[in-house]
């Protein structure tokens, strides 16, 4: 999802994390001001080129919402005991009448100690305890699903890691797999730069970067923003490049930037004429 500082208008890429720790209320990173980001909170940007994102209407109803995926039992009520009034207090007379009762050498017979043979007799044979193992299996294989699901949905900060992310890629070297790419635009070194007029588009510039990739992993390949302003800092224009709008060969998409590697990109930006003196890039 995507929101425009009203401020500086420029244009940032949110999550649902960001917007739920202050309601929507956030700080821009170019020019400090704090806004609210739902009110141009969008999906998809709007055609290129634009200055200002579309604002997005306040509701004068809050939505119902419909689709449940859980709803808690309520607990059930305990039963109220209830006496009546007429029930009699007074208990049945005890009949004694089926009793037996046992002689005395009987009752000695059966507090006689048991003999060493007989308890042998009585011990449980190995077969009749019950089986623990079966139960430990399941749950050996309960916890390492738990931590596998943990650990794939922390994959990106472990790939970051140097020491948990340096094993993952060893043990994926000796497996013969290949780790997920994860994007450390800030591991993104810039070695250098050139703007000039496109030699065969009108009112085009042609830029080219010369880009380092210092982390020890592989990353996508970034999305370019590429700001152009004026003498005194104004802005003037924007672009945000998608890695499909200067690479075409899906196998390089694929595999990404990697780790050490250095390359050129080309991009192709709408000249916004001669008041143009500054130029500004950053990745996402």
């Amino acid at each position: 999802m995507y929101a425009q500082c009203p401020e500086c208008l420029s244009v940032f890429s949110l999550g649902a994390q960001a917007l739920v720790q202050a309601h929507g209320y956030v700080l821009c990173g170019h020019c400090g001001a704090g806004f609210d980001s739902l009110a141009t909170l969008s999906e998809q940007l709007p055609p290129e080129p634009f200055q200002e994102m579309p604002t997005n209407e306040q509701a004068l109803a809050p939505p119902r919402i419909e689709l449940v995926v859980y709803r808690p039992q309520r607990p059930a009520p305990e039963p109220v005991a209830t006496t009546e009034p007429d029930a009699p207090i007074a208990a049945e007379a005890e009949d004694f009448s089926q009793l037996v009762f046992a002689p005395r050498f009987v009752k000695d017979s059966r507090k006689r100690k048991p003999s060493r043979a007989e308890r042998k007799r009585r011990t449980p044979r190995d077969t009749d305890r019950p089986r623990r193992w079966p139960w430990i299996l399941v749950c050996s294989a309960l916890a390492i699903a738990l931590a596998a699901e943990l650990a794939w949905v922390d994959r990106d900060d472990l790939i970051r890691d140097p020491t948990t992310g340096g094993w993952l890629r060893g043990t994926c070297n000796t497996l013969g797999c290949r780790l997920p790419l994860v994007a450390a635009p800030k591991q993104l070194h810039l070695l250098a730069s050139n703007v000039e007029t496109h030699p065969n588009a009108a009112n085009a510039l042609m830029i080219s970067l010369s880009l380092r990739n210092d982390a020890a992993f592989a990353q996508p390949w970034p999305v370019v923003m590429v700001t152009l302003s004026d003498a005194q800092g104004h802005r003037l224009s924007m672009r945000r490049l998608l890695p499909t709008d200067y690479l075409d060969d899906p196998d390089v998409l694929h595999r990404g930037l990697a780790p050490g590697a250095t390359t050129a990109l080309l991009l192709e930006v709408q000249d916004p004429g001669n008041a143009a003196v500054a130029y500004q890039f950053d990745f996402e």
